[in-house]
């Protein structure tokens, strides 16, 4: 560590003793998998859940990492092949949302990276496109494409997403 980081770091800790834990109650939160499909980030060095569960009174909130074409052993599925990486994305994606009882009619906003948005996002719309007719999805989500470079090289693909599911009465 340098000795900014270093001084950073001890900033940082000396801020979170102060703050301590909340004295208020914490909104519930859930983490959320899929290993039938893709791996935990954890088990290959990465620091953040896939997706986690939040209940609120009356609904619950999915927040869905940005998900790319990962396989269950955490490796890249199709590695070059765009439309496959998008086509891998969204089944990732469906299987994280399955695994809470959710389905693509539960998801209001989705961020879409692309790592090179001039080249690929025509040939993503298409899949997105075709995805969300075979679901008959309608209305569809609120979404956002950005350019960006995504955790690897390899990777040319990745999709956050947001999901409501109302609580039974």
């Amino acid at each position: 560590m340098t000795e900014a980081e270093k001084e950073e770091l001890e900033k940082l800790r000396a801020l979170i003793a102060k703050v301590g834990k909340p004295r208020r109650r914490v909104v519930q939160r859930k983490r959320i998998s899929a290993p039938e499909v893709l791996n935990e980030a954890p088990t290959y060095g990465s620091a953040f859940s896939r997706g986690l569960r939040i209940e609120l009174p009356g609904y619950s909130l999915l927040f869905i990492s940005g998900t790319a074409s990962v396989n269950e052993e955490g490796k890249t599925a199709h590695v070059g092949d765009f439309k496959a990486q998008v086509w891998r994305t969204f089944r990732n994606i469906t299987a994280l949302l399955a695994s809470e009882g959710a389905t693509w009619y539960d998801v209001v906003r989705t961020t879409c990276y692309l790592r090179d948005i001039d080249r690929d996002y025509k040939a993503f719309n298409e899949v997105r496109t075709q995805f969300y007719r075979e679901l008959g999805l309608d209305p569809l989500p609120a979404s956002t494409g950005v350019q960006a470079k995504i955790c690897r090289p390899d990777l040319l693909v990745e999709i956050e997403a947001i999901a409501i599911i109302p609580k039974e009465e």
